[in-house]
């Protein structure tokens, strides 16, 4: 890092990679230097479009550029393990993006490597760096609704989506779970942890993805999540957490919200709004600046995005494809059957 601030590398040129660099260069810490796409004319115009110094027709030559202090890994997610593991054995550190991997043993990998090079490594799982998601999870954890009980939330896109798309295409991980099921998932455990049994329904699409699942997941405690996402209908994309003392409603976005409502027993409701200076609802900025701030604090991971809560996500998103019936190519002949475990 420099004094002109953290340096960038983007790995894809797609629209979330757009959409992250989009933010990153109106925060004035943050250096977007170098591009890379396997397209080389590609990864020009991208440059071209944000002003960036060095394009890469290659994701090694980013990789294995030195005046690159972390990269972002935008790729589609089954090639999440080959671009991020690539970056980290460079020496690179790294923000990938959701879902982490396909499955643990990926994961695991991912981790492994980033542990045994001593280097930055965290999902960008956005939903655990927005402001007002934090301030929800400080208010459970504070006891404002009392023991969680219940968590319920949906996350579905009207499509319809042809078999050709990435959506449906097993073999870059398509369907809906890790694709938007991520998410669900990942708030339910942002408050009650790893759950220790996990039951599931799904349709299948003719390729043998996933077009819509449910999900329960149980906990010790006596706590259970009922979890839903689709590709086939638009839901509400609502979130709620129900408590021995009162309950949150998060009425639309749950995972990049504008606003939740308390409802404590006995008094009544209050509302909690974004603040207006943390920028819009779909801002990917948080999850910059958190991971620039473990970056000059000498971490390498981040505490609201911890690698151990990745790996734990990881391990119910494989429970719910093992239960459905959910099995990608590259899965074939998996020794370990860590693909599809069930807890």
């Amino acid at each position: 890092m420099t004094a002109d601030g953290v340096r960038w590398g983007i790995l894809a040129t797609g629209g979330i990679a757009a959409a992250f660099t989009a933010d990153l260069v109106d925060l004035p810490d943050a250096r977007v230097v170098a591009v890379a796409s396997r397209s080389e004319e590609s990864a020009e115009a991208f440059a071209e479009r944000f002003g960036i110094e060095r394009a890469y027709g290659d994701w090694r030559s980013l990789a294995e550029d030195a005046d690159v202090d972390v990269v972002y890994v935008a790729t589609p997610h089954a090639a999440h393990r080959a671009a991020a593991g690539l970056c980290l054995t460079s020496g690179r550190n790294v923000l990938c993006e959701k879902p982490f991997t396909l499955n643990v043993r990926e994961a695991g990998e991912l981790v492994a490597l980033a542990r045994e090079h001593g280097r930055f490594l965290m999902e960008a799982m956005w939903m655990y760096c927005n402001p007002l998601v934090r301030r929800l999870k400080d208010l459970v954890d504070d006891g404002a609704i009392g023991e969680v009980r219940t968590v319920q939330a949906d996350f579905g896109l009207a499509g319809p989506f042809p078999p050709a798309h990435r959506l449906r295409d097993p073999a870059q991980g398509g369907g809906a779970l890790l694709d938007l099921g991520v998410y669900p998932v990942s708030f339910a455990q942002l408050l009650l942890g790893e759950p220790s049994d996990v039951t599931a329904r799904a349709v299948l699409s003719p390729e043998g993805v996933d077009l819509q699942t449910a999900a329960v997941l149980s906990w010790d405690s006596g706590a259970l999540a009922s979890l839903h996402c689709s590709i086939v209908g638009g839901t509400a994309v609502t979130a709620s957490v129900t408590g021995s003392a009162g309950r949150i409603d998060i009425p639309n976005g749950f995972f990049h919200p504008d606003r939740f409502v308390l409802h404590r027993d006995g008094k009544d409701p209050e509302e909690f709004a974004a603040d207006p200076a943390d920028g819009p609802r779909t801002s990917l900025r948080h999850e910059a600046k958190e991971v620039m701030r473990a970056l000059r604090a000498g971490e390498t991971e981040s505490p609201l995005v911890p690698l151990d809560g990745t790996l734990a996500v990881m391990r119910t998103l494989d429970a719910i494809r093992g239960r459905v019936g959910v099995r990608y190519p590259s899965e074939a002949g998996d020794p370990t059957g860590e693909a599809v475990a069930l807890v």
